[in-house]
């Protein structure tokens, strides 16, 4: 058994997610299988250390495991299954990316370091998996031994956070967390779209006022938005809306025509149509399913 296992296991962890003494880490754990299913990663690294899960974006998949983390540096709708067993469940932990610590270590690396020359010609992915090596492994384990006192935790937490951070900016998904910190290019320019689709998911977005915001013509703000995000800007407008509909139906009870228009959908057939294509069950059908669980 790994030493990442064993102190994963000292935390008293609920299936699914619990919250850590640090209010940016979350626990994961899952005692089954659980096949392949939307959701959405906002900006952060998540470390697998038991199971593993595969993630399919349009026609990319895309495995993280005890070898491979994840990093997330825009918010992501993508398909997740996750491999676990009751012997040996799916163990994990999220760590949230802090805008304002990213963008201190970047100042503190300075223009000259080697980030800069990784290699930023095409448009980088806001997502992927980043190879777990040592260094990186090391700071994981004691971050966990830290979370399991609150007092190391309050003292401690944060830099070994930081570190983590610098860690995944020194690996093969750098330039994704190096532009979005910069400001620079045309990732930076989705990212600020990005941010409007998720503010105002409700109101009637479109992709003349997006690629308004992000300063860039029409079609090189459809190009640039589907490098990075793997999705043209309607269906990930259509990906957002509908997740966030799920959400108030699964946690609040609301009745499918509240949330339908809640998420700007004018058509309730019609959202009920996109809703069950995407997530297999009815909006009625999971709200039962809900009140089971």
């Amino acid at each position: 058994m790994s030493l990442m296992i064993e102190l994963l296991e000292q935390f008293d962890l609920q299936e699914l997610f619990t919250e850590s003494s640090l209010k940016r880490v979350r626990f994961f754990k899952s005692r089954h299988h659980m096949s392949r299913t939307p959701l959405i990663y906002n900006p952060g690294i998540f470390i697998v250390a038991q199971g593993s899960k595969r993630g399919y974006l349009s026609d990319r998949i895309f495995q993280y495991d005890a070898n491979n983390y994840l990093v997330t540096s825009v918010p992501i709708p993508f398909e997740c299954e996750t491999f676990a067993t009751s012997e040996a469940p799916f163990l994990g932990l999220y760590i949230d990316i802090e805008m304002p610590v990213l963008h201190e270590l970047i100042g503190q690396l300075g223009a000259n370091n080697e980030i800069k020359d990784t290699k930023m010609s095409e448009t980088p992915k806001g997502v992927g998996p980043a190879e777990m090596d040592e260094a990186m492994c090391d700071a994981v384990i004691r971050l966990l031994k830290c979370l399991k006192s609150e007092t190391e935790a309050l003292i401690l937490g944060p830099g070994l956070i930081k570190e983590i951070l610098y860690r995944a900016l020194c690996g093969t998904q750098a330039s994704s967390l190096y532009a979005l910190a910069t400001h620079n290019g045309n990732f930076a320019r989705v990212s600020r779209a990005l941010k409007s689709i998720h503010s105002d998911y409700a109101s009637k977005l479109d992709v003349e006022q997006l690629s308004g915001l992000a300063s860039m013509s029409v079609s090189t703000f459809h190009r640039a938005f589907k490098e990075v995000t793997s999705e043209s800007p309607v269906q990930y407008l259509k990906k957002i809306r509908l997740s966030k509909a799920r959400d108030f139906i699964k946690n609040e009870q609301m009745k499918a025509y509240i949330a339908a228009d809640k998420v700007g959908y004018e058509s309730v057939s019609q959202f009920s149509r996109e809703f069950k294509r995407y997530f297999g069950q009815s909006p009625a059908e999971m709200m039962r399913a809900s009140r089971i669980l």
